[in-house]
């Protein structure tokens, strides 16, 4: 097929600033493509879009557009307050729904609550005070209908060593308490600016593999931990780490264990993991594992209670505080040296719960296939967090398990928060004296069934197969939380995480690409054996963008792969290389720098008579070429659309060959 006269003359007044040309055609590619240059962009709307972008990705103010007065502030009382978007619709059978829900999550609740706060070195009624307030503010604000709001293990735990770091829990119960509240203070205010500023991609920081082993690790740290009141331990060390725990546990084997404890946490121990496998077994019987905690608490409590089993060495709860949440608006640290140290406990237990919050609610919206706003759950997570600060709460966030019973339940709305809330609000005014002869072998017991869930075996062995750099990661965050603490194995998770996506950025991949047999197409010849090299050209493709961090690396190595396939193909008594071109369809953005590289690239080519030609660079791309006379150095008819046509154009003898 050729072209007329007319066509050439046409394709000649193009605009040589916006489009590349070629100047060398063939017979299998008669009309080389020009790769085009968008139009310029004005400096502020150019920035506008790239904010918009970065922290409006998702368009939330696309429903008040056209929208009258009225109803634009009815649309952000129900941004703010998502219950009065979906209360409209509310009916008795959602209700149903969630009611079955929240009573089922309550009897899962409360004697998890009395276990974590115990974790927390905080008084049981901190656990329950904190299952009444955060739940309620979430269900007006938040945007999952499946989260179950509450203390969770791990952050229990993470907040209990922070604190105990800093102040004693059992010589100065006071200040430890009030440390706890500056900590959630803080850790709501995080977790909303994160949401108000729309940051909420940081939390994106911490990989999936880190955060398999941290959980992991957590998982372990919590069970060892609970060894005290399973084994009824009295002297018990205070350090984490699994040597210090083990230590503890074996120098105590002959004195200080309790056989009744054991039996009373070893029998109660088998019946909820019996009961897990149950609720696993058949789907139907969800609810079983869901009031197994209960039903141990009831059943160990009335046994301590009618043989006097305390009287015996087994550890009971003693006493419970009735009554609501007491303000605690005067005990926040806003100022003296307590102040800096609740707000650095704050921001790391705010990002663990904030993290663990939104994947929980992401599992869930996709099980259902709903959006979930994760920056409205931030705003509401921290709100929740900050109005429980000041009503004697610690930091709450979604709880798996008892999200996931939420969710068997059939609940269809967060409504069942508010079921729940008053489940606990009528167990800490009625039920808490009841609590008395409760054992803490049964608590222990309890923390640890709900635990062993955190252990995903699958996770980290798709984790091996998939990326072994994903589980170094994982692996280093485990153990950093096992053989040291868990504010080390989150360092470490931390830690790997930028190493792994620095490692990303300062070198990335490049491949050499070959010709797919009887096609145009060129892709890597490691990807794809069959693909053979063109003769006296190499190609080479850049699979990143090339900024300051890499810009050297992608010239070194590009001058390495023609070094090392000169010396390979003059051994064959192959034609030399001529020509190199470089496929840029990856490279989506260059600064200053990586122009500045390629220009070096170019005259080291010079020197050895090789030719640069580039291959489809994106619109971004061909901008900062055009704007720095890079595409003016090395030529506009070195620029082509297609390695197809780039090849085409040096080597028209090969290609009519092929």
């Amino acid at each position: 097929m050729g072209h007329s006269t007319n066509d050439e003359l046409e394709t000649k007044d193009i605009d040589t600033r916006s489009l590349s040309s070629s100047r060398h055609q063939s017979q299998n590619f008669p009309h080389i493509h020009k790769v085009g240059v968008p139009p310029k962009q004005n400096l502020i709307n150019e920035f506008k879009a790239t904010m918009k972008e970065t922290l409006f990705s998702d368009d939330p103010l696309r429903p008040f557009k056209d929208q009258p007065r009225s109803r634009k502030f009815i649309l952000g009382i129900q941004t703010i307050f998502p219950i009065f978007e979906w209360g409209r619709r509310y009916n008795l059978t959602k209700f149903r729904g969630d009611l079955i829900a929240g009573l089922t999550i309550a009897s899962l609740c409360i004697p998890q609550d009395i276990g974590y706060a115990k974790l927390a070195n905080l008084a049981p009624q901190y656990g329950l005070y904190s299952s009444f307030v955060p739940p309620l503010i979430y269900a007006f604000m938040g945007s999952s209908r499946d989260i179950a709001i509450g203390p969770v293990a791990v952050v229990s735990l993470l907040l209990g060593t922070l604190l105990q770091n800093e102040i004693d829990a059992s010589t100065d119960p006071i200040g430890y308490r009030r440390l706890a509240f500056t900590a959630t203070f803080f850790a709501g205010v995080t977790q909303a600016t994160l949401g108000l500023f729309r940051l909420g991609f940081l939390i994106d920081f911490l990989s999936h593999a880190a955060i398999v082993g941290f959980m992991g690790g957590a998982a372990i740290t919590i069970a060892l931990q609970q060894l005290k009141g399973f084994l009824g331990i009295k002297k018990f060390t205070k350090k984490t780490d699994i040597v210090s725990v083990m230590h503890s546990v074996w120098g105590s084997v002959n004195h200080g264990w309790n056989w009744q404890t054991i039996l009373i946490g070893g029998t109660f121990l088998s019946f909820l993991l019996f009961a897990k496998y149950i609720g696993k077994k058949n789907k139907k019987f969800f609810w079983v594992p869901a009031i197994a905690p209960l039903v141990s608490v009831i059943l160990s409590t009335f046994f301590v209670y009618i043989t006097h089993a305390e009287k015996k060495g087994v550890e009971i709860v003693r006493y419970i505080e009735k009554g609501i949440n007491p303000s605690s608006v005067n005990q926040i640290y806003f100022s003296g040296e307590y102040l800096g140290k609740g707000f650095r406990i704050g921001i790391v237990a705010g990002m663990i719960a904030l993290t663990e919050a939104i994947a929980i609610g992401r599992t869930f919206a996709s099980m259902k296939d709903y959006q979930l706003d994760g920056n409205k759950e931030m705003v509401a997570l921290g709100s929740m967090n900050i109005v429980g600060s000041m009503t004697s709460c610690y930091v709450a966030t979604g709880s798996f398990s008892r999200s996931a019973v939420n969710y068997m339940a059939g609940c269809e709305t967060a409504a069942s928060n508010i079921v729940m809330s008053f489940v606990v609000i009528l167990t800490l005014e009625f039920i808490t004296p009841l609590f008395k002869y409760t054992p803490n072998a049964i608590l222990s017991a309890i923390i640890i069934s709900a635990v062993i869930n955190l252990i995903d075996f699958q996770a980290a062995i798709l984790i091996w197969k998939i990326d072994k750099f994903d589980f170094v990661a994982c692996l280093g965050a485990f153990f950093g939380v096992i053989f040291s603490s868990v504010e080390i194995g989150l360092l470490i998770a931390v830690s790997i995480s930028f190493a792994k996506i620095l490692l990303q950025v300062t070198r990335p991949r490049t491949a050499i690409l070959g010709n797919i047999p009887r096609t145009a197409v060129y892709r890597n010849i490691q990807q794809y054996p069959d693909a053979t090299k063109v003769p006296g050209i190499l190609i080479v493709r850049v699979d990143s963008a090339i900024y300051f961090s890499n810009s050297n690396y992608v010239k070194e190595r590009i001058l390495r792969w023609l070094t090392d396939e000169e010396e390979q193909r003059k051994g064959d008594y192959q034609p030399r290389i001529q020509f190199l071109i470089v496929e840029m369809s990856p490279v989506t953005d260059i600064d200053t720098s990586g122009i500045h590289a390629l220009e070096e690239l170019y005259r080291s080519l010079q020197k050895r008579e090789v030719q640069l030609i580039l291959a489809n660079p994106g619109p971004v791309v061909i901008d900062k070429l055009h704007a720095s006379t890079f595409a003016d150095l090395i030529g506009e008819d070195k620029i082509f659309l297609t390695v197809a046509e780039a090849v085409s154009s040096c080597s028209p003898k090969m290609v009519e060959e092929a």
